[in-house]
């Protein structure tokens, strides 16, 4: 297996982003933390994670002058997230690690986690933080969860396209997204009995996405975050005030342990 590639998304929003033009900044790549832009960081905290080939999705502008100066290929996104990364991978072929640019607390060891941490059978892998996990890290942070039969889970802007197969997850999230204002076909998709075990909270979180792998032609398997930092983004600016909070109080060079 070769080294992974990684590709960081940072596509704008049709008539923009509310919440960069809040701060008066053209996109939330360019929020600033510590002196430096969200771009910047994901980049820098990818660099130490050993990945050499870096990708970013954006348009021309202050974005992709940011990733070139920082050593990164900007790649055009597509008509949505699904359609970035299709093109992405094309670009960068398997293994690719895909993340946000509003990451802004990504760190090295997280990288490492799922990469190392996915399975040598898999076509895809994907991060998810517990709830105990993310609120023992950030208390008071309002995140979004997904119940499973063990436990509340949340997102962590981590996935890893470890095969060329997981092109057809790729193909499965374009259809979703076309679908998204028709759930009926969203769950005649990905199947009905499989997302209704799910909402119910029947399935564990490995198992519903290995049932969901299946059905769409991968083998894709969970990687939990050992630490519930990796479920922060910032999307709003109540993130970004926790954010900035957490980084104010931290020991020098240590986040909070979530292990």
């Amino acid at each position: 297996m070769s080294k992974p590639a990684a590709l960081v998304l940072a596509g704008t929003r049709p008539g923009g982003d509310p919440f960069a033009q809040e701060l008066g900044v053209a996109h939330k790549a360019l929020i600033e933390l510590e002196a430096r832009t969200l771009l910047e960081r994901v980049i820098t905290s990818l660099r130490h994670a050993g990945i050499e080939r870096i990708a970013v999705s954006c348009d021309e502008g202050e974005v992709a002058r940011i990733a070139r100066r920082e050593g990164a290929e900007v790649i055009q996104p597509g008509r949505g997230p699904s359609a970035s990364v299709a093109a992405a991978f094309d670009a960068l072929g398997a293994p690719m690690l895909v993340t946000t640019s509003d990451h802004a607390l990504l760190q090295p060891e997280w990288v490492r986690e799922i990469v190392e941490g996915t399975r040598e059978d898999s076509d895809i892998a994907v991060m998810l933080a517990e709830r105990s996990r993310v609120e023992e890290a950030m208390p008071g942070s309002k995140r979004t969860y997904l119940r499973f039969a063990d436990g509340q889970w949340s997102g962590c802007n981590l996935f890893y396209l470890r095969t060329p197969d997981a092109r057809k997850a790729i193909e499965t999230w374009s259809m979703v997204e076309a679908d998204r204002k028709r759930p009926w076909r969203i769950a005649a998709r990905l199947g009905l009995v499989t997302l209704l075990s799910m909402v119910l909270g029947r399935l564990t979180l490995a198992e519903g996405l290995a049932r969901l792998g299946r059905r769409i032609g991968v083998r894709a398997h969970l990687v939990p975050a050992s630490n519930g930092l990796a479920a922060v983004d910032i999307d709003k600016k109540a993130d970004l005030e926790a954010v900035e909070r957490l980084l104010a109080s931290r020991n020098e060079g240590t986040f909070p342990s979530a292990n």
